[in-house]
């Protein structure tokens, strides 16, 4: 498993360009890439055991970094 987080442009780097422009225009949308970003950050300490938390909260965690991730991508991928 790679210990890497989870950029969204790097992980959609087709998208980034939408990325920064909806980061602009959209608050609903710059929230949720900073709390998908602030949950990435956390997912990335507990992968690393810099902040050990128990395999059921990990997986609770990477379950709600992936929900965020699935919304944001829908708003990326909208058309206008």
């Amino acid at each position: 498993m790679s210990h890497t987080p989870h950029r969204l442009s790097k992980d959609f780097p087709e998208l980034a360009d939408r990325i920064s422009e909806l980061k602009e225009s959209d608050p609903h949308f710059a929230r949720l890439l900073d709390d998908y970003n602030a949950l990435n950050d956390k997912v990335h300490l507990v992968e690393t055991d810099v902040e050990p938390m128990d395999d059921l909260a990990q997986a609770d965690l990477r379950k709600q970094r992936m929900a965020l991730k699935d919304e944001l991508y829908a708003l990326l991928t909208a058309q206008a």
